[in-house]
Protein backbone atom coordinates (compact mmCIF):
# COMPACT_ATOMS: atom_id res chain seq x y z
CA UNK A 1 0.00 0.00 0.00
CA UNK A 2 1.48 3.33 -1.03
CA UNK A 3 2.08 6.13 1.44
CA UNK A 4 -0.23 9.08 1.05
CA UNK A 5 -0.78 12.33 2.87
CA UNK A 6 -3.30 12.50 5.75
CA UNK A 7 -6.54 13.56 4.11
CA UNK A 8 -7.22 16.34 6.59
CA UNK A 9 -4.07 18.14 5.49
CA UNK A 10 -4.27 17.17 1.82
CA UNK A 11 -7.62 18.73 1.05
CA UNK A 12 -9.17 22.13 1.17
CA UNK A 13 -12.51 22.43 2.92
CA UNK A 14 -15.32 24.60 1.74
CA UNK A 15 -18.85 25.21 2.99
CA UNK A 16 -21.12 24.36 0.13
CA UNK A 17 -24.02 26.56 -0.83
CA UNK A 18 -26.36 23.59 -0.48
CA UNK A 19 -25.84 23.50 3.27
CA UNK A 20 -23.65 20.38 3.45
CA UNK A 21 -19.90 20.63 3.98
CA UNK A 22 -17.87 19.34 1.03
CA UNK A 23 -14.30 18.36 0.28
CA UNK A 24 -12.28 19.72 -2.60
CA UNK A 25 -12.06 17.33 -5.48
CA UNK A 26 -8.29 17.50 -5.14
CA UNK A 27 -8.47 14.95 -2.32
CA UNK A 28 -6.95 11.50 -2.50
CA UNK A 29 -9.02 10.18 0.34
CA UNK A 30 -8.31 6.48 0.49
CA UNK A 31 -6.63 3.45 -0.97
CA UNK A 32 -7.80 -0.03 -1.74
CA UNK A 33 -7.23 -2.86 0.68
CA UNK A 34 -4.06 -4.81 -0.05
CA UNK A 35 -6.10 -7.89 -0.99
CA UNK A 36 -8.18 -6.09 -3.64
CA UNK A 37 -7.51 -7.28 -7.21
CA UNK A 38 -7.34 -4.47 -9.72
CA UNK A 39 -6.79 -4.06 -13.41
CA UNK A 40 -3.67 -1.87 -13.30
CA UNK A 41 -0.66 -1.46 -11.05
CA UNK A 42 -2.25 1.57 -9.43
CA UNK A 43 -4.73 0.75 -6.67
CA UNK A 44 -8.18 2.33 -6.96
CA UNK A 45 -8.61 5.61 -5.12
CA UNK A 46 -11.73 7.33 -3.88
CA UNK A 47 -12.65 10.65 -2.38
CA UNK A 48 -15.28 11.74 0.15
CA UNK A 49 -18.09 13.93 -1.14
CA UNK A 50 -18.53 15.73 2.18
CA UNK A 51 -16.36 16.93 5.03
CA UNK A 52 -16.86 15.99 8.65
CA UNK A 53 -20.04 17.54 10.08
CA UNK A 54 -20.51 20.08 12.84
CA UNK A 55 -23.04 20.02 15.67
CA UNK A 56 -25.33 22.31 13.67
CA UNK A 57 -24.73 21.41 10.01
CA UNK A 58 -25.19 17.95 8.55
CA UNK A 59 -22.77 16.07 6.35
CA UNK A 60 -23.25 13.17 3.97
CA UNK A 61 -21.37 9.88 4.44
CA UNK A 62 -20.40 9.07 0.85
CA UNK A 63 -17.14 8.15 -0.87
CA UNK A 64 -16.88 8.08 -4.66
CA UNK A 65 -14.44 5.77 -6.43
CA UNK A 66 -12.24 7.65 -8.89
CA UNK A 67 -11.48 4.67 -11.15
CA UNK A 68 -14.48 2.36 -10.90
CA UNK A 69 -13.34 -0.07 -13.60
CA UNK A 70 -10.44 -1.06 -11.35
CA UNK A 71 -13.08 -2.79 -9.23
CA UNK A 72 -13.93 -5.20 -12.04
CA UNK A 73 -11.77 -8.10 -10.88
CA UNK A 74 -12.86 -7.79 -7.25
CA UNK A 75 -16.57 -7.59 -8.07
CA UNK A 76 -16.67 -10.22 -10.78
CA UNK A 77 -18.07 -7.87 -13.42
CA UNK A 78 -17.18 -8.17 -17.09
CA UNK A 79 -14.27 -5.87 -17.94
CA UNK A 80 -15.41 -2.55 -19.28
CA UNK A 81 -18.99 -3.05 -18.14
CA UNK A 82 -21.05 -0.24 -16.69
CA UNK A 83 -22.11 -0.35 -13.94
CA UNK A 84 -19.13 -2.01 -12.28
CA UNK A 85 -20.19 -2.06 -8.60
CA UNK A 86 -22.38 -4.39 -6.57
CA UNK A 87 -26.01 -4.41 -7.67
CA UNK A 88 -29.32 -5.72 -6.27
CA UNK A 89 -28.64 -9.42 -6.84
CA UNK A 90 -25.33 -9.12 -4.99
CA UNK A 91 -26.92 -7.51 -1.93
CA UNK A 92 -29.85 -9.90 -1.95
CA UNK A 93 -27.40 -12.81 -2.09
CA UNK A 94 -25.07 -11.45 0.58
CA UNK A 95 -27.87 -10.75 3.05
CA UNK A 96 -30.36 -13.51 2.07
CA UNK A 97 -33.08 -11.09 1.08
CA UNK A 98 -36.11 -11.74 -1.13
CA UNK A 99 -36.10 -10.45 -4.69
CA UNK A 100 -39.59 -8.98 -4.15
CA UNK A 101 -38.97 -7.40 -0.74
CA UNK A 102 -40.80 -4.37 0.60
CA UNK A 103 -44.23 -5.23 -0.85
CA UNK A 104 -46.90 -2.99 0.66
CA UNK A 105 -44.44 -0.81 2.61
CA UNK A 106 -43.46 2.86 2.31
CA UNK A 107 -39.88 3.88 3.02
CA UNK A 108 -38.84 7.52 3.39
CA UNK A 109 -35.47 8.86 2.25
CA UNK A 110 -34.45 12.11 3.98
CA UNK A 111 -31.99 14.45 2.27
CA UNK A 112 -31.35 18.20 1.96
CA UNK A 113 -32.19 20.33 -1.07
CA UNK A 114 -33.70 19.29 -4.40
CA UNK A 115 -32.29 16.77 -6.82
CA UNK A 116 -34.23 17.56 -10.03
CA UNK A 117 -33.09 14.32 -11.70
CA UNK A 118 -33.90 12.01 -8.80
CA UNK A 119 -36.89 10.21 -10.31
CA UNK A 120 -35.34 9.94 -13.78
CA UNK A 121 -32.04 8.60 -12.43
CA UNK A 122 -33.84 6.12 -10.21
CA UNK A 123 -35.65 4.88 -13.31
CA UNK A 124 -32.35 4.27 -15.09
CA UNK A 125 -31.00 2.27 -12.14
CA UNK A 126 -34.10 0.14 -11.77
CA UNK A 127 -34.35 -0.55 -15.51
CA UNK A 128 -30.68 -1.62 -15.61
CA UNK A 129 -31.33 -4.32 -13.02
CA UNK A 130 -34.80 -5.38 -14.09
CA UNK A 131 -36.55 -3.90 -11.05
CA UNK A 132 -40.18 -2.79 -11.37
CA UNK A 133 -40.69 0.85 -12.35
CA UNK A 134 -41.10 3.24 -9.43
CA UNK A 135 -42.54 6.53 -10.63
CA UNK A 136 -44.86 9.33 -9.60
CA UNK A 137 -47.37 8.23 -12.22
CA UNK A 138 -47.68 4.67 -10.91
CA UNK A 139 -47.86 5.80 -7.28
CA UNK A 140 -44.58 4.23 -6.21
CA UNK A 141 -42.47 7.40 -5.98
CA UNK A 142 -43.36 10.67 -4.28
CA UNK A 143 -41.09 13.69 -3.78
CA UNK A 144 -42.05 16.44 -1.32
CA UNK A 145 -40.51 19.19 0.77
CA UNK A 146 -40.40 19.03 4.57
CA UNK A 147 -43.90 20.53 4.74
CA UNK A 148 -45.28 17.73 2.59
CA UNK A 149 -45.74 19.80 -0.57
CA UNK A 150 -44.74 18.63 -4.03
CA UNK A 151 -44.23 22.24 -5.12
CA UNK A 152 -42.37 24.46 -4.69
CA UNK A 153 -39.44 22.26 -3.76
CA UNK A 154 -36.24 23.50 -2.04
CA UNK A 155 -33.49 25.13 -4.06
CA UNK A 156 -31.41 22.76 -6.15
CA UNK A 157 -28.67 20.76 -4.49
CA UNK A 158 -25.08 21.57 -5.26
CA UNK A 159 -21.61 20.22 -4.49
CA UNK A 160 -22.29 16.49 -4.87
CA UNK A 161 -25.51 16.21 -2.84
CA UNK A 162 -27.22 14.74 -5.91
CA UNK A 163 -24.94 11.70 -5.71
CA UNK A 164 -26.02 11.20 -2.09
CA UNK A 165 -29.66 11.28 -3.20
CA UNK A 166 -29.06 8.73 -5.95
CA UNK A 167 -27.10 6.46 -3.61
CA UNK A 168 -29.96 6.43 -1.09
CA UNK A 169 -32.70 5.82 -3.66
CA UNK A 170 -30.77 3.17 -5.59
CA UNK A 171 -29.69 1.09 -2.60
CA UNK A 172 -33.12 1.16 -1.02
CA UNK A 173 -34.44 -0.09 -4.37
CA UNK A 174 -31.82 -2.83 -4.44
CA UNK A 175 -32.91 -4.44 -1.16
CA UNK A 176 -36.63 -3.54 -1.11
CA UNK A 177 -37.57 -3.34 -4.82
CA UNK A 178 -41.33 -3.53 -4.19
CA UNK A 179 -41.47 -0.78 -1.56
CA UNK A 180 -42.96 2.62 -2.26
CA UNK A 181 -40.50 5.50 -1.88
CA UNK A 182 -41.24 8.82 -0.17
CA UNK A 183 -38.39 11.24 -0.91
CA UNK A 184 -38.48 14.16 1.55
CA UNK A 185 -36.20 17.09 0.77
CA UNK A 186 -35.31 19.42 3.63
CA UNK A 187 -34.75 23.11 2.84
CA UNK A 188 -31.28 23.05 4.42
CA UNK A 189 -28.98 20.73 6.35
CA UNK A 190 -29.68 21.95 9.90
CA UNK A 191 -30.88 19.85 12.81
CA UNK A 192 -34.29 21.53 12.78
CA UNK A 193 -34.85 21.23 9.04
CA UNK A 194 -33.67 17.63 8.76
CA UNK A 195 -35.73 16.74 11.82
CA UNK A 196 -38.77 18.48 10.34
CA UNK A 197 -38.39 16.29 7.26
CA UNK A 198 -38.37 13.17 9.45
CA UNK A 199 -41.55 14.28 11.18
CA UNK A 200 -43.21 14.97 7.83
CA UNK A 201 -42.28 11.50 6.57
CA UNK A 202 -44.04 9.96 9.57
CA UNK A 203 -47.05 12.23 9.07
CA UNK A 204 -47.30 11.02 5.46
CA UNK A 205 -47.36 7.38 6.54
CA UNK A 206 -43.79 6.12 6.23
CA UNK A 207 -42.96 3.36 8.70
CA UNK A 208 -39.29 3.17 7.71
CA UNK A 209 -37.02 6.22 7.48
CA UNK A 210 -33.47 6.31 6.12
CA UNK A 211 -31.28 9.18 7.34
CA UNK A 212 -27.99 9.17 5.42
CA UNK A 213 -26.68 12.29 7.13
CA UNK A 214 -24.84 12.97 10.35
CA UNK A 215 -24.15 15.74 12.84
CA UNK A 216 -21.36 15.87 15.40
CA UNK A 217 -22.76 14.74 18.73
CA UNK A 218 -23.72 17.54 21.15
CA UNK A 219 -25.28 18.03 24.59
CA UNK A 220 -28.50 19.19 22.89
CA UNK A 221 -29.15 15.85 21.22
CA UNK A 222 -31.40 14.41 23.91
CA UNK A 223 -33.80 17.32 23.39
CA UNK A 224 -33.78 16.70 19.62
CA UNK A 225 -34.71 13.05 20.22
CA UNK A 226 -38.22 13.85 21.41
CA UNK A 227 -38.71 16.59 18.83
CA UNK A 228 -37.68 14.64 15.75
CA UNK A 229 -36.70 10.99 16.22
CA UNK A 230 -38.99 9.40 18.83
CA UNK A 231 -41.59 7.76 16.59
CA UNK A 232 -42.98 4.54 18.11
CA UNK A 233 -43.81 1.94 15.49
CA UNK A 234 -41.45 3.51 12.94
CA UNK A 235 -37.99 2.13 12.05
CA UNK A 236 -35.76 5.23 12.00
CA UNK A 237 -32.27 4.40 10.70
CA UNK A 238 -29.03 6.46 10.60
CA UNK A 239 -25.34 5.80 9.86
CA UNK A 240 -22.40 6.14 12.25
CA UNK A 241 -20.24 8.18 9.84
CA UNK A 242 -17.13 7.63 7.77
CA UNK A 243 -14.34 9.00 9.99
CA UNK A 244 -13.31 5.98 12.07
CA UNK A 245 -13.41 5.61 15.83
CA UNK A 246 -11.12 8.54 16.63
CA UNK A 247 -13.53 11.13 15.20
CA UNK A 248 -16.13 10.54 17.90
CA UNK A 249 -19.87 10.05 17.96
CA UNK A 250 -22.40 11.28 15.43
CA UNK A 251 -26.08 12.14 15.66
CA UNK A 252 -28.86 11.01 15.06
CA UNK A 253 -27.25 7.55 15.00
CA UNK A 254 -26.51 7.96 18.72
CA UNK A 255 -30.19 8.44 19.55
CA UNK A 256 -31.76 5.53 21.48
CA UNK A 257 -34.79 5.86 19.17
CA UNK A 258 -32.69 5.24 16.04
CA UNK A 259 -31.13 2.06 14.65
CA UNK A 260 -27.44 2.93 14.37
CA UNK A 261 -25.75 1.47 11.28
CA UNK A 262 -22.04 0.75 10.95
CA UNK A 263 -20.14 -0.26 7.82
CA UNK A 264 -18.41 -3.40 6.60
CA UNK A 265 -16.15 -4.49 3.77
CA UNK A 266 -18.18 -7.05 1.81
CA UNK A 267 -16.16 -9.45 -0.37
CA UNK A 268 -17.05 -12.59 -2.30
CA UNK A 269 -15.83 -15.76 -0.60
CA UNK A 270 -15.72 -19.46 -1.51
CA UNK A 271 -17.27 -20.37 1.86
CA UNK A 272 -20.80 -21.60 2.54
CA UNK A 273 -22.28 -18.10 2.67
CA UNK A 274 -20.48 -17.04 -0.52
CA UNK A 275 -19.45 -13.75 1.09
CA UNK A 276 -17.14 -12.53 3.82
CA UNK A 277 -17.35 -9.32 5.86
CA UNK A 278 -14.92 -7.45 8.07
CA UNK A 279 -15.00 -4.02 9.69
CA UNK A 280 -14.66 -1.28 7.09
CA UNK A 281 -11.46 0.64 7.77
CA UNK A 282 -9.50 2.20 4.93
CA UNK A 283 -6.57 3.02 7.26
CA UNK A 284 -6.58 6.64 6.10
CA UNK A 285 -8.65 8.45 8.71
CA UNK A 286 -11.79 6.92 7.23
CA UNK A 287 -13.89 3.92 8.00
CA UNK A 288 -17.01 3.15 9.93
CA UNK A 289 -17.71 5.14 13.08
CA UNK A 290 -18.45 3.71 16.52
CA UNK A 291 -18.22 4.65 20.17
CA UNK A 292 -19.84 5.46 23.49
CA UNK A 293 -22.08 8.52 23.67
CA UNK A 294 -21.22 11.30 26.09
CA UNK A 295 -24.84 12.42 26.33
CA UNK A 296 -27.46 9.91 25.21
CA UNK A 297 -28.88 7.45 27.79
CA UNK A 298 -28.34 3.74 27.36
CA UNK A 299 -31.49 1.97 26.18
CA UNK A 300 -32.64 -0.96 28.32
CA UNK A 301 -32.19 -3.43 25.47
CA UNK A 302 -28.47 -2.65 25.00
CA UNK A 303 -26.46 -4.85 27.38
CA UNK A 304 -22.76 -4.14 26.78
CA UNK A 305 -20.97 -3.31 30.04
CA UNK A 306 -18.12 -0.99 29.01
CA UNK A 307 -20.30 1.99 28.06
CA UNK A 308 -22.71 3.48 30.58
CA UNK A 309 -24.56 5.44 27.89
CA UNK A 310 -25.71 4.76 24.33
CA UNK A 311 -23.28 2.65 22.32
CA UNK A 312 -23.07 2.58 18.51
CA UNK A 313 -23.49 0.75 16.18
CA UNK A 314 -26.49 -1.63 16.49
CA UNK A 315 -26.06 -3.42 13.14
CA UNK A 316 -24.02 -2.92 9.97
CA UNK A 317 -23.99 -3.39 6.19
CA UNK A 318 -21.77 -2.86 3.15
CA UNK A 319 -19.88 0.46 3.10
CA UNK A 320 -16.30 -0.05 1.87
CA UNK A 321 -15.66 1.86 -1.40
CA UNK A 322 -12.91 -0.63 -2.24
CA UNK A 323 -15.74 -3.13 -2.75
CA UNK A 324 -18.32 -0.54 -3.65
CA UNK A 325 -21.82 -0.23 -5.01
CA UNK A 326 -23.15 0.77 -8.41
CA UNK A 327 -25.09 4.06 -8.42
CA UNK A 328 -26.52 6.11 -11.27
CA UNK A 329 -26.49 9.91 -11.05
CA UNK A 330 -26.80 12.32 -13.98
CA UNK A 331 -27.39 15.53 -12.04
CA UNK A 332 -23.86 16.15 -10.75
CA UNK A 333 -22.06 13.05 -12.04
CA UNK A 334 -21.66 11.45 -15.45
CA UNK A 335 -23.96 8.49 -14.98
CA UNK A 336 -22.73 5.21 -13.51
CA UNK A 337 -20.26 5.28 -10.65
CA UNK A 338 -19.10 3.21 -7.70
CA UNK A 339 -19.67 4.53 -4.18
CA UNK A 340 -19.29 3.56 -0.54
CA UNK A 341 -19.71 4.97 2.96
CA UNK A 342 -22.23 4.47 5.74
CA UNK A 343 -24.66 6.41 3.56
CA UNK A 344 -24.75 3.16 1.57
CA UNK A 345 -25.25 0.95 4.61
CA UNK A 346 -28.11 3.09 5.95
CA UNK A 347 -30.69 2.67 3.16
CA UNK A 348 -29.74 -1.00 2.94
CA UNK A 349 -30.78 -1.51 6.56
CA UNK A 350 -33.91 0.63 6.13
CA UNK A 351 -34.83 -1.60 3.20
CA UNK A 352 -34.24 -4.78 5.22
CA UNK A 353 -36.65 -3.46 7.87
CA UNK A 354 -39.20 -2.91 5.09
CA UNK A 355 -38.63 -6.46 3.84
CA UNK A 356 -39.43 -7.70 7.36
CA UNK A 357 -42.80 -5.93 7.47
CA UNK A 358 -44.43 -3.08 9.37
CA UNK A 359 -43.29 -2.68 13.00
CA UNK A 360 -45.98 -3.13 15.67
CA UNK A 361 -47.60 0.04 17.00
CA UNK A 362 -45.72 1.49 19.96
CA UNK A 363 -42.55 -0.53 19.34
CA UNK A 364 -38.96 0.72 19.10
CA UNK A 365 -37.53 -1.15 16.08
CA UNK A 366 -33.96 -0.30 17.16
CA UNK A 367 -34.43 -2.98 19.83
CA UNK A 368 -35.45 -5.77 17.42
CA UNK A 369 -31.94 -7.01 16.48
CA UNK A 370 -31.08 -7.42 20.17
CA UNK A 371 -33.88 -9.96 20.54
CA UNK A 372 -32.73 -11.93 17.47
CA UNK A 373 -28.95 -11.85 17.61
CA UNK A 374 -28.69 -15.36 16.17
CA UNK A 375 -30.37 -14.13 12.97
CA UNK A 376 -27.42 -11.88 12.05
CA UNK A 377 -23.99 -12.48 10.52
CA UNK A 378 -21.62 -11.89 13.43
CA UNK A 379 -18.60 -9.89 12.20
CA UNK A 380 -15.50 -10.91 14.14
CA UNK A 381 -12.56 -9.46 12.22
CA UNK A 382 -11.21 -5.94 11.74
CA UNK A 383 -11.13 -2.66 13.62
CA UNK A 384 -11.70 1.05 13.04
CA UNK A 385 -9.01 2.47 15.32
CA UNK A 386 -7.41 2.10 18.72
CA UNK A 387 -9.48 2.12 21.89
CA UNK A 388 -10.20 0.79 25.35
CA UNK A 389 -12.31 -1.22 26.00
CA UNK A 390 -11.27 -3.05 22.84
CA UNK A 391 -14.82 -3.79 21.66
CA UNK A 392 -15.49 -0.06 21.18
CA UNK A 393 -13.41 -0.25 17.97
CA UNK A 394 -12.54 -3.91 17.37
CA UNK A 395 -14.76 -6.68 16.01
CA UNK A 396 -15.27 -9.66 18.29
CA UNK A 397 -17.79 -12.41 18.88
CA UNK A 398 -21.14 -10.99 19.88
CA UNK A 399 -21.60 -7.25 20.18
CA UNK A 400 -18.92 -4.74 19.13
CA UNK A 401 -18.96 -1.05 18.29
CA UNK A 402 -17.99 -1.02 14.59
CA UNK A 403 -20.54 -3.59 13.43
CA UNK A 404 -22.94 -3.87 16.36
CA UNK A 405 -24.57 -7.28 16.46
CA UNK A 406 -23.72 -7.96 12.83
CA UNK A 407 -25.20 -7.75 9.33
CA UNK A 408 -28.52 -9.04 7.96
CA UNK A 409 -28.91 -12.80 7.53
CA UNK A 410 -32.42 -12.68 6.17
CA UNK A 411 -35.06 -10.49 7.78
CA UNK A 412 -35.71 -12.27 11.10
CA UNK A 413 -33.66 -9.81 13.17
CA UNK A 414 -35.64 -6.83 11.87
CA UNK A 415 -39.11 -7.52 13.22
CA UNK A 416 -40.32 -7.84 16.80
Amino acid sequence: MRHHTDRRTAIALSACAAGLLTFSTLALAGQAHADLPHSTSAAPLWHPLCAAPTTTLASCDVLEVDKPHEHVAALGVTAGAAPSGYGPSDLQSAYKLPSDGGTGQTVAIIDAYDDPNAEKDLGTYRKQYGLPACTTSNGCFKKVDSSGHASPLPSKASANQGAEDSLDLDLLSAVAPRAKILFVEASKGTVAEMGKAVNQAVALGAEFISNSYIFKESSSDSSYDKQYYDHPGVAVVAGTGDWNYSWGMGYPSSSPYVTSVGGTSLVRSPGERGWNETVWNSKSDEGTGSGCSAYEPKPAWQKDTGCAKRMTADVAAVADPAHGLAVYDSYQKNGWGVFGGTSAATPVIAGVYADAGAPPAGSNPASFPYAHQDALNDITKGDNGQCAPAYFCTAEQGYDGPTGLGTPNGTAAFHE
